[in-house]
């Protein structure tokens, strides 16, 4: 980390967010309709083939997830065939994304039949096409997003004012996160372009840790592993999201579906959940065969692996849960209607749990609740 930015020059990638928060306000409509960034090309280095046997109603199903250690579930199931063995003859076909919005456009295009995805696009999506276009029908994670800063710039939550602060993209989870926290420490800020009293970027992840280190940002609240990714470079750890929430507990991934496919092949559905269920506790069995999991394709989607002390420190802030901790996308929920990102909307419905509910059943476990927001 450099010692002095008291006056950084502004990269291009800086440059870039700039221009694109003085759009915002201008696009604001177009993505009301249709979600909210661009569909993410094929992975097609995946290890996607199936491992054969009976195939269920549908030839193949699509898989969207991040390259983030909050979607270890879907990089560790698929990496060590988890997915595969219980889809039988059923195809695996995935898309990476960088943050949930543009997940949610790639849902409703029809791209995507299912993802691992944070829960604000969730419920953006769901709510903005009133209810017809997805249910949330696991959880997957919890924690692993923190804020981090420039020590030397920001020593506590009253230095914030007149910094710049990242977050992966317009109205996802991060972004709502940070937009609500400073609202509650009395910042004020425009949700649409970032300008107010902190000014808030919208910065793919793979850049944010360069910006850090040449001090064209003075921080971001971000998931895992870029948060640990900043803490190598010399960030402080402001707050860890967890401390926000009670028994430390919040979701930051669940497992969403097309309503349409899941009306239509129910069986495969089933098949994901039961490899989603499966593969969590595997992860928890195996933690460094996971986390070698995590890493190789990390080094795969992003080109470069984590060097040990990011991803031990990674792994260890997130949780893999089945439990989709529905109370809390409820108060998410809550906080995007307060940063002006959402308006009150009905999320009755938003969770079908059913089938989750079935394979713990048949895995002797409890039952998942969903927290009055069920379609059942």
């Amino acid at each position: 980390m450099h010692t002095d930015r008291t006056a950084p020059p502004r990269s291009p990638r800086l440059r870039r967010a700039l221009s694109a928060a003085l759009v915002l306000p201008l696009l604001l409509g177009a993505l009301a309709a249709c979600g909210y960034g661009s569909k993410a090309p094929k992975d097609d280095a995946a290890p996607a083939a199936a491992t054969g046997g009976r195939k269920l109603s549908a030839g193949t199903v699509r898989i969207g997830h991040f390259a983030n250690v909050t979607h270890a579930t879907p990089l560790v199931g698929l990496a060590e065939g988890l997915f595969a063995k219980e889809l039988g003859g059923t195809r695996i076909s995935t898309q990476v994304f960088n943050a949930g919005p543009s997940e949610i456009e790639a849902l409703n295009a029809g791209s995507v039949d299912i993802g691992w995805i944070g829960p604000s696009p969730a419920v953006n999506g769901y709510a903005r096409a009133g209810g017809k276009n997805l249910r949330i029908v696991s959880g997957s994670a919890s924690g692993g997003v923190s804020l981090v800063v420039d020590p030397e710039r920001i020593k506590g939550p009253h230095d914030l004012r007149g910094k710049r602060i990242a977050t992966p993209q317009l109205g996802n989870t991060q972004d709502v996160a940070l937009l609500n926290h400073l609202a509650e420490e009395g910042y004020e800020v425009d949700p649409a372009t970032g300008r107010g009293d902190v000014t808030v970027l919208r910065v793919d992840n793979k850049e944010t840790p360069t910006l850090f280190e040449r001090g064209d940002i003075d921080g971001a609240w971000v998931p895992e592993p870029t948060a640990s990714k900043l803490v190598a470079s010399g960030g402080k750890v402001l707050l860890d999201e967890k401390e926000l929430w009670e028994d430390g507990e919040f979701v930051i991934t669940n497992v969403v579906v097309s309503r349409k496919f899941l009306t239509e092949h129910p069986d495969v559905v089933e098949a994901v959940l039961r490899g989603s269920v499966r593969t969590n506790a595997w992860i928890a069995e195996n933690p460094e065969k996971a986390k070698g999991h995590v890493n190789a394709s990390l080094k795969r989607l992003t080109g470069k692996a984590l060097p040990a002390g990011v991803l031990d420190r990674a792994f260890a802030a997130v949780e893999t849960t089945d439990d989709p901790l529905a109370a809390t996308l409820r108060q998410q929920a809550d906080h995007a209607v307060r940063a002006g990102l959402l308006e009150k909307a009905d999320l009755t419905g938003i969770y079908d749990l059913r089938l989750l509910n079935k394979v713990l059943r048949a895995e002797g476990r409890p039952e998942a609740d969903s927290a009055g927001l069920g379609a059942e």
